[in-house]
């Protein structure tokens, strides 16, 4: 709760400061206006007035009015100002300590994305509620001690009793605001596959398979399934929730039934007046409405201080991947990299995806990855940029082991095109300048970028050029006509392309990666591209990944991973020679081009007679 509230101070001290004046000011009315009551009704039922008096109690009652009806409004907009300012810094202190993990496995991980989603849902609302709770606890902790005090007046005893009757009710409220909260958190997996699904239902890359299949019905079921389990969770704590504020709400409201009573009989018989009815109703409804109030607010601040907890073991989780306090410094290549007897899983209960991998990437030379799906090829890459560190072996960087270096130094120097790259909902020429943000507003440096991709003139022909947005997800600003435009869709060639242009913009990185970068071209684009590439990575240091054998066939070096090992390496020549796995997937793939040749042939030739 310390913490929530200091976030809360730090990101609004005047409005946390206005928010805490104005709830005392609040809390003072209801009794002001209490005791004036009870001043004015004593005055008139003595039968000698004052009228000096009178109407200073009477101007003081209609002051409290107009306080009372204005204030609320204010509070509320103090309230809520301060609440999005805080709202903002929770959300940015989130989102800085997730951009702070090094690696790739707190994203693989459900419990911790369930407790993401969690945090992103009750971070930066917990802060606001807290001090509203806290300021609103006060408030009514104020309000209800000067009606208690009022109370005393009249009878010690009655005050004892609304107080005691309410203490139950705290209790229970209190441990229905942690069975609440358990609630929540259990049934957060179940929210998120519902909102995984809803996601799907309304995703323009589904839409077309959602259709075609006829699977749209199956995962609305799917969704609502989610849904039901949920409501189901929710209503048997709604249930408990009901149950149990019946029964305190009872006991109150007999004690104040008999203290009404008490005081009733009182007047009845001479020895209390007009007034002490008046206050006495007053103050009974006053302090319960206290103690209903700072139960609620105690309550409020306990559920959300328990949720807080998510955001909290998000922003206190420890490292994914350790980073040394005094990093090696990631300088340019000169030798090469080295994998050292690497052995790496993606977790105990998976099975090893590389088992004593030894290689080397000498520098200045095209070193190919090949073999069968799932044989490794993806994680040697994702260990290269440090994704993930290997479980057992080492990988040196001119004989410098990747974890003794600075991880955001290593990937400065790593310019890559991965197989499932990213489609940015922005602009074309976004979607090319985030390869290099010191380039974002460089268009000269983004338009050679992707002419070197051979993605200029797609762009160019767009109707905003590098401005178009390529998203229908977003609406693009009025044109000069005030007219807006929607954005368009790209083939996924054009996207490929796109993702070459932002390894280009990359420039003169040490390492280049280039996982798969035209599976999704045409024979024709795919050896335009591969052109390009083989002109770009002379003299580079480079690694090649591409089930099409005959893409990496002029690499220098060629490694076969089969099984999360090393099956063999050498030249294209050499392992041909040798006949094993890469010359049978290599014949199997020329075999396959020579086959459709004939077929292309033989139908060329029946056209023509």
């Amino acid at each position: 709760m310390v913490t929530a509230l200091g976030l809360a101070w730090r990101a609004s001290r005047r409005l946390t400061a206005a928010f805490a004046a104005l709830s005392m000011l609040m809390a003072a009315l209801p009794v002001t206006i209490a005791w004036c009551t009870k001043l004015v009704l004593d005055e008139i039922a003595d039968g000698r007035p004052e009228v000096g008096a009178t109407a200073v109690l009477g101007a003081a009652l209609a002051g409290c009015g107009v306080l009372t009806a204005l204030g609320p409004q204010v509070v509320q907009y103090v309230r809520d100002e301060s609440g999005r300012m805080v709202g903002l810094v929770a959300q940015d202190r989130l989102f800085r300590a997730t951009e702070g993990f090094v690696g790739l496995a707190r994203f693989e991980d459900p419990a911790f994305l369930d407790r993401i989603r969690m945090a992103q849902q009750y971070g930066g609302a917990t802060p606001g509620m807290v001090v509203s709770a806290a300021l609103g606890g006060a408030r009514t902790i104020l309000t209800g001690a000067g009606f208690l005090v009022s109370l005393v007046t009249i009878n010690p005893w009655m005050a004892v009793l609304v107080v005691g009757a309410a203490a139950p009710s705290l209790a229970a409220e209190l441990w229905l605001s942690r069975r609440r909260a358990a609630m929540l958190w259990g049934i957060g997996p179940v929210e998120r596959r519902e909102f995984f699904f809803g996601e799907l239902l309304v995703n323009v890359r589904a839409a077309k398979e959602l259709r075609l299949f006829g699977i749209g019905a199956h995962l609305r079921g799917l969704m609502n399934a989610q849904r039901r389990a949920a409501n189901a969770e929710r209503s048997r704590t709604d249930r408990r929730e009901l149950g149990v504020q019946a029964v305190t709400g009872t006991t109150a409201a007999l004690a104040a039934g008999g203290g009404l009573l008490w005081v009733l009989v009182s007047a009845a018989n001479g020895t209390g007046g007009v007034g002490d009815v008046a206050l006495f109703v007053a103050a009974v409804a006053g302090v319960q409405a206290a103690v209903s109030g700072l139960v609620a607010e105690l309550v409020t601040a306990h559920q959300q201080v328990l949720l807080f907890g998510h955001y909290l073991a998000v922003l206190d989780a420890e490292p994914d991947l350790p980073v040394p306090a005094r990093p090696r410094r990631a300088g340019p290549l000169r030798r090469g990299i080295e994998l050292n007897d690497v052995w790496f899983r993606y977790s105990p209960g998976h099975p090893w995806a590389l088992r004593g991998v030894s290689l080397t990437i000498p520098y200045g030379t095209a070193v190919a990855l090949v073999g069968r799906n799932g044989a490794g090829k993806s994680t040697v890459v994702k260990l290269l940029c440090r994704m993930y560190d290997p479980e057992r072996g080492s990988i040196r960087w001119d004989g410098v082991d990747l974890r003794e270096m600075d991880p955001v130094e290593l990937r400065a120097r790593i310019g890559a095109v991965f197989q499932d790259y990213m489609e940015y909902d922005m602009t074309a020429a976004e979607n090319i300048g985030l390869g290099d943000l010191a380039a974002l507003d460089d268009r000269g440096r983004i338009e050679a970028a992707a002419r070197r991709a051979g993605a200029h003139g797609a762009v160019s022909g767009l109707p905003r050029g590098y401005d178009t947005m390529l998203s229908r997800v977003f609406a693009e600003p009025p044109d000069d006509d005030g007219g807006a435009a929607t954005g368009v869709h790209l083939s996924g060639g054009q996207w490929q392309r796109l993702a070459l242009a932002r390894a280009y913009l990359r420039g003169e990185r040490d390492l280049l990666i280039l996982d798969e970068p035209s599976s999704g071209l045409d024979a024709e684009a795919e050896h335009e591209i591969h052109q390009g590439l083989r002109e770009h990575r002379r003299g580079r240091t480079s690694v090649l990944i591409s089930h099409r054998l005959g893409a990496v066939r002029d690499a220098d070096h060629i490694v076969v991973l089969d099984g999360g090992r090393v099956a063999e390496q050498g030249t294209h020549a050499g392992l041909l020679a040798r006949d094993g796995i890469y010359a049978r997937l290599f014949t199997l793939q020329a075999e396959g081009y020579r086959q459709r040749e004939d077929r292309d042939a033989n139908d060329r030739l029946s056209e023509a007679r």
